[in-house]
């Protein structure tokens, strides 16, 4: 392929520094890729989502440059290259850059997407190719009916996936039940287990015939993570011996991250049959399991004996457990004054803003401490407070207890909580404002407040408060709410620190748990990595928190308020790999595509819900074990680069 003068001057512009598009081989020497400027060049109008300059990139004679212009538009989803990327897909001689296309198609949402992806599976012949085209056809079809599947080892992963994905599109009828149910055969390799047994645990429904195999593999299968998420699907089998499975699993699995899973099953079933199982695996020898037990007790706020889990509440040494048995036990008891008292007793005398943070929760069900609450808002009190105070008292507007008439009383409290000028309190109260169930449109006349909090917010910053706030507005000025706004593209890529950082350049994340090592993805993620690296070398994680820790799931942290809701003026952009989260797996946090900043975390476990749409930006290599103990408060002391 020859390269116009057009192109040429187009990706100096953009790329500076980076010289012209090469027509030859990609350059070899370098710690990474990027020594290759035509592959910084992808890169970067994958980045500004320029998908006509990469276009020229999928017919170029260099099969790396067409596979990576083909990864990016994974990460652009634009439905106009779909057909573009189909050419590629049909008929490159190159199966990496066909594995590539069909990635890219199947996370690109629109009409065509399936159909393509079906043609191109009776065509295809590599079983890797294959594989990618079965998982992007589940994502992108309305109904799984594809034919002609062989039954044998060889595309079972990819129909695993396939399944699940479909499963959690609700594209997946009994029909794939009962194909999915054979791949949990313990004959099929760990990978299609696992993907099996995640269609099962979190997307498949009305599976209780097949619920033989279900219970054979949460106790017998040799792969932890298939236990784990076949535990999870006994919730969604109505039988009692589910119950009483996920019971044993409770009381005998030596990993915890299965015993967490038995305490979510256990939710879903009848409260008095499983009410016992769960106080005692409140004294689990894992804390996570603690928590994880108590979180299941809250689910049954209505029907729980009241003074038997205020009992379990004041005995807890862990203040998680203790601030969510105290929530149910005051929703069980419809506020009970004294009951109320106690918790804020509790409160005052914490010194721990977290877990001050979790005992204002859970007054969300005593309408005697709203002002209790409300005081909590004042600029006084850290950013934590704040935003836990803004969340119960909206909590406490959505009881089925709420009066009504109180609307006025609530909305005081608001404007008031607006007028801070609080980012997270601005978006809270905002929500709850906009909620057209609250009636809060009678009580609120003067708009003015709502105006002013406005221009105190700005995009990127501020996207998370600024819609809920967008549509109050739009709310009490009888309009319809306007598209949220996106975030502009306002971050380029240190393409400077990228070409110095290592394939496999590490950091040890040093805590007041442990230490924690992890191996970045540059030459996958550049903009993630190099944005975390560039932060690192400024300090900016020393001294922050891991503000949110969930059983078998995620610990997270790099928020500057410590609650969540913070971040800084700038956003970078998503980019999505074929690379799957896994146990360890380091990931940016967002609140939603192209809104990544400063926020991150570990997942305790394979999380397949998050593959391609949270941005994988490295992988944890030693200290496992200090992420599956942290907790909510731990501290970050130093981020620092290894080799």
């Amino acid at each position: 392929m020859k390269c116009s003068s057009f192109l040429s001057k187009t990706i100096a512009a953009v790329v500076i520094g980076a010289g012209v598009m090469s027509c030859g081989k990609p350059s070899v020497s370098g710690v990474n890729k990027f020594a290759d400027t035509v592959f910084i060049q992808i890169a970067q109008f994958q980045d500004q989502r320029l998908s006509d300059s990469l276009y020229p990139f999928l017919d170029h004679e260099n099969p790396n440059y067409r596979r990576d212009a083909a990864l990016a538009f994974a990460s652009i989803q634009d439905s106009l290259a779909v057909e573009r990327l189909s050419k590629l897909l049909l008929n490159d001689g190159e199966k990496d850059v066909r594995r590539a296309a069909a990635f890219a198609i199947g996370q690109t949402a629109c009409a065509q997407s399936a159909r393509i992806l079906a043609q191109a599976f009776d065509r295809e012949k590599d079983p890797k190719v294959l594989s990618t085209i079965l998982e992007g056809y589940g994502k992108t079809t309305k109904h799984w009916n594809l034919a002609n599947i062989p039954t044998d080892a060889t595309l079972s992963e990819g129909l695993g996936w396939s399944f699940y994905r479909a499963g959690v599109n609700g594209a997946a009828d009994s029909a794939v039940n009962q194909k999915a149910i054979h791949l949990l055969n313990p004959v099929f390799p760990d990978s299609t287990r696992l993907a099996a047994a995640h269609f099962f645990g979190r997307a498949a429904k009305q599976f209780d015939p097949l619920s033989d195999s279900i219970f054979a593999a949460t106790q017998h299968d040799a792969l932890v993570n298939v236990r784990m998420a076949t535990t999870l699907a006994l919730r969604r089998i109505s039988k009692d011996s589910a119950r009483i499975i996920a019971q044993h699993i409770l009381q005998t699995d030596e990993d915890y991250r299965v015993r967490a899973n038995a305490t979510r099953a256990l939710q879903a079933k009848p409260f008095e049959t499983a009410k016992s199982a769960l106080i005692d695996a409140l004294h689990d020898k894992n804390a996570q399991v603690c928590i994880a037990a108590s979180e299941a007790i809250k689910g049954w706020i209505s029907e729980a004996p009241w003074k038997e889990i205020a009992a379990e509440a004041r005995s807890s040494t862990n203040w998680r457990v203790q601030a969510n048995l105290y929530e149910t036990a005051l929703g069980a008891s419809r506020g009970d004054a004294g009951l109320a008292r106690e918790i804020e007793k509790a409160y005052t005398s914490a010194t721990n803003v977290y877990q001050k943070s979790a005992l204002l929760g859970s007054l969300q069900h005593a309408p005697a401490s709203r002002d209790f609450i409300a005081e909590k808002i004042s600029l006084k009190n850290p950013p934590v407070i704040r935003s836990a105070a803004a969340t119960a008292l909206v909590a406490m507007n959505f009881q089925k207890r709420y009066d009504p008439t109180v609307a006025e009383a609530f909305a005081s409290i608001y404007a008031t909580g607006i007028r801070t000028g609080d980012p997270a309190v601005i978006g809270i109260f905002s929500q709850a404002l906009a909620d057209t169930l609250l009636g809060f449109k009678h009580a609120i006349r003067d708009l003015t407040f709502l105006y002013e909090a406005k221009k105190k917010l700005s995009l990127p910053k501020d996207y998370e408060n600024l819609q809920p706030l967008e549509a109050a507005i739009a709310y009490f000025e009888g309009r319809p709410n306007a598209a949220p706004a996106k975030n502009p593209f306002n971050h380029p890529i240190d393409w400077a620190l990228v070409k110095g950082i290592p394939r496999d350049q590490k950091a040890v994340i040093k805590t007041t748990r442990g230490d924690i090592t992890i191996r970045f993805f540059v030459e996958e993620a550049p903009g993630s990595v190099s944005n975390f690296i560039s932060l690192a070398q400024q300090k900016y994680f020393d001294h922050k928190f891991f503000h949110r820790v969930v059983p078998n799931f995620v610990a997270q942290a790099g928020c500057p308020r410590g609650d969540g809701y913070g971040g800084e003026d700038y956003s970078i952009r998503s980019e999505f790999s074929e690379r799957r989260y896994t146990t360890g797996s380091v990931g940016m946090a967002s609140a939603g595509k192209d809104t990544e900043g400063v926020q991150w975390f570990i997942t305790h476990s394979p999380t397949p819900h998050l593959d391609g749409k949270y941005s994988v930006f490295a992988e944890v290599v030693s200290g496992m074990d200090v992420v599956h103990r942290m907790e909510v408060g731990d501290e970050i002391l130093s981020v620092e680069l290894i080799r």
